[in-house]
């Protein structure tokens, strides 16, 4: 069963170029070009705390923005889970996990129902952690969940640090989609 949980999508529109490939029984081996440095920082915290084996290569009119592009990435990488899950028997199914980081604490739970719903509880003090703008974080994750069809619940329990909240969602969100993803050997 673990070598057919793979998906890949190529998404090509007027603004972006994008290719994912995913293995949700891989390793955390990863290989990340989206143009948008903060945003590959996270997508490498997914692979690595999600075990999850990542290729995204993008380019995009970031020379406009990186709306665009963070959105497709999140579109391509929502689609290719939804299809390395196929039809979703034999999983655990729920997933949650509390991450933290420093001061900030995130949890995120995950449904891998196919209706997708995400509840975004985030408050992010910053509009920018470098060069990335911090409304992008929910955009990116809309984009996932829509495409995915998972519902998912992300609350701030506690943060006051623009990075170390962002960064702790998305560990936490790899942390919770590794446990909603893995089979469950009593179901199976």
């Amino acid at each position: 069963m673990t070598s057919a949980r793979k998906g890949e999508i190529h998404r090509v529109t007027g603004e972006t170029n994008v290719h994912v490939c995913i293995d949700i029984d891989g390793h955390g081996k990863c290989e990340i070009n989206t143009g948008i440095a903060f945003l590959d920082h996270m997508l490498h915290q997914i692979a690595s705390h999600g075990l999850i084996d990542l290729q995204i290569t993008a380019k995009g009119d970031t020379h406009i923005d990186d709306h665009h592009t963070n959105e497709d990435v999140g579109i391509a990488f929502g689609q290719a889970l939804s299809k390395a899950l196929g039809d979703r028997k034999g999983i655990n199914r729920f997933g949650h996990f509390v991450a933290p980081l420093d001061e900030a604490l995130i949890q995120v739970i995950i449904d891998c129902s196919g209706r997708p719903h995400l509840e975004f509880g985030l408050n992010i003090p910053t509009e920018r952690i470098g060069n990335y703008e911090t409304e992008l974080v929910k955009e990116f994750f809309i984009a996932v969940i829509n495409n995915s069809g998972l519902t998912m619940h992300i609350r701030q329990l506690n943060g006051t640090n623009s990075h170390h909240i962002v960064e702790a969602c998305f560990k936490a969100f790899s942390r919770a989609i590794r446990m909603a993803t893995e089979i469950d050997i009593r179901r199976s």
